[in-house]
């Protein structure tokens, strides 16, 4: 019997309103400024469909689903987003510190049973929407997809124990230290459970506490869990998400413009040179660096160009202020890509990426040196390959590592991979119109298949498939999905 099934004491689900990343947060409060009355809806996708909940485990699914509506912001917790978070204003705070969810209102979950005898062992399909005004349901997403990871592996697969998962992270990070990769803990969504990413960040702090100690270059920079930052004393770590994107694209309906007007509105919520990563592959790369080369509206150029740029009904962002030093009074022009500090690479062959944003910030003059982050699907391996890959480039590459480090298992009786769910949440659709995502990997595509086709004609999306970016089998087989694979093979 796995170890994890005899200790009472640990805790289970969502307690608090912070266990989420912060770019949930982060777009929360641009929604709250510019965006408060947008209705949408999310779906659910298990891209490991083999891998199925039993009807005893959605049952407490259900349950714990039902208790997030208890969940609130602390006066601790609110102490804690004023100190450290200074990008949040007054007015979101307050927002947040009266904010609720209300699952009985806002999801809708089912289940399908693939053989219905009525039994609590039967196994089906988790089926899962959520629906109501974006500003109320963006913090969904991550506890939901933190808990049904937690039923499969509470109830369904227990063949594994949290024995030496904090010495594995240590042992982690300790590599990832003395290799000199500067990377955060990026695992809440596919996580096994809570306690599993509490012992991951015991591990991962301890190493670098030693890592300092012994002069190592690289560092933990943090942790995109809000909850887990203010545990471990640590900077919570995020900016954006695809979300924003799709959300700002599906309601203007405007997808040639949307990743311009999706940054206007970003820099005009937080700053300048504030959360300044930009993801760029929500409608592929090369669509977004077309956006990411124009010029800031301001003063001078705003009335000829940023209508394009607006939102219907939305209130207007601030142009950027007069540059003092002027004698014509005017504020200094400058490209999205000057005014962001970096890039987030999540989809696609992170070496062409490389490549990529390096031949485009050349072609545009800027000299200034960039970071890259690396989130997609990273191991110790693939950290040091894409450092050196970047740095010959001439970049600052920082990694966001998930669920490699978050669930990361065996079998106990055999030894083999107790392989994650890979599963996602994303939004389906604002204001009544699809919303879809394209990214720079075929198999990352999610959303109305005809909207992502007519979205692909529109742009000239050029289809691009990644052989390492199989979406089924991201972080190692299934012992059944291996079985079947050697017989295949065979």
């Amino acid at each position: 019997m796995a170890g994890h099934s005899n200790n009472k004491a640990l805790p289970e689900g969502i307690f608090s309103i912070l266990d989420t990343d912060l770019y949930k947060l982060t777009m929360q409060c641009a929604i709250l400024k510019y965006l408060p009355d947008v209705s949408v809806t999310y779906a659910f996708t298990n891209r490991t469909p083999q891998m199925r909940l039993s009807r005893t485990a959605f049952g407490w699914l259900q349950k714990q689903i039902d208790k997030l509506a208890k969940i609130a912001l602390t006066s601790e917790e609110l102490d804690y987003l004023k100190n450290t978070c200074p990008y949040f204003n007054d007015t979101y705070l307050q927002f947040l510190r009266s904010f609720r969810l209300r699952p009985s209102q806002q999801v809708r979950v089912s289940f399908a049973p693939l053989e219905d005898t009525g039994s609590q062992d039967d196994v089906g399909d988790v089926r899962l929407e959520i629906c109501g005004r974006w500003l109320d349901t963006i913090l969904y997403e991550i506890p939901l997809l933190a808990l049904t990871s937690e039923a499969y592996f509470k109830f369904c697969d227990r063949d594994w124990s949290y024995k030496h998962q904090e010495e594995k992270a240590y042992k982690k990070g300790c590599r990832l230290l003395e290799q000199r990769c500067i990377f955060s803990e990026f695992g809440s969504r596919r996580r096994r459970d809570y306690h599993t990413q509490d012992l991951v960040l015991q591990g991962l702090t301890r190493a670098a506490a030693d890592g300092d100690a012994r002069g190592w270059k690289g560092k933990l920079s943090g942790t995109s869990n809000v909850h887990f930052a203010m545990k471990y004393g640590m900077v919570p770590v995020g900016t954006v998400a695809h979300e924003w994107f799709m959300g700002v694209a599906s309601i203007t309906n405007d997808y040639e413009h949307a990743n311009e007007t999706a940054l206007r509105y970003w820099v005009g919520c937080f700053g300048e040179g504030v959360l300044g990563i930009a993801l760029t592959d929500t409608f592929g790369t090369p669509t977004f660096l077309k956006a990411f080369k124009r010029t800031m509206p301001t003063p001078a150029n705003s009335m000829a160009d940023d209508k394009k740029t607006l939102i219907p009904g939305a209130a207007s962002p601030p142009l950027p202020p007069m540059d003092g030093d002027s004698s014509t009074g005017l504020a200094d022009e400058r490209s999205y890509a000057q005014i962001f500090r970096g890039v987030r690479q999540d989809s696609g062959n992170p070496i062409e990426f490389v490549k990529m944003m390096r031949d485009f910030y050349q072609s545009q003059g800027i000299q200034e040196k960039k970071t890259i982050v690396f989130s997609d699907s990273l191991n110790i391996e693939l950290c040091v390959e894409y450092m050196h890959a970047a740095e010959e480039a001439g970049f600052a590459p920082t990694f966001g590592v998930g669920t490699f480090l978050t669930n990361d298992f065996v079998h106990e009786s055999n030894g083999q991979k107790s392989a994650p769910l890979n599963i996602v949440i994303k939004l389906s659709s604002a204001n009544g119109h699809p919303a879809i995502k394209i990214s720079d990997n075929i198999g990352k595509n999610t959303g109305d298949s005809e909207t992502v086709h007519k979205v692909k004609e529109t742009l000239g999306y050029v289809e691009k498939q990644w052989a390492e970016g199989d979406e089924t089998t991201r972080w190692g087989k299934s012992e059944n999905e291996a079985s079947k694979a050697s017989v295949q093979e065979g």
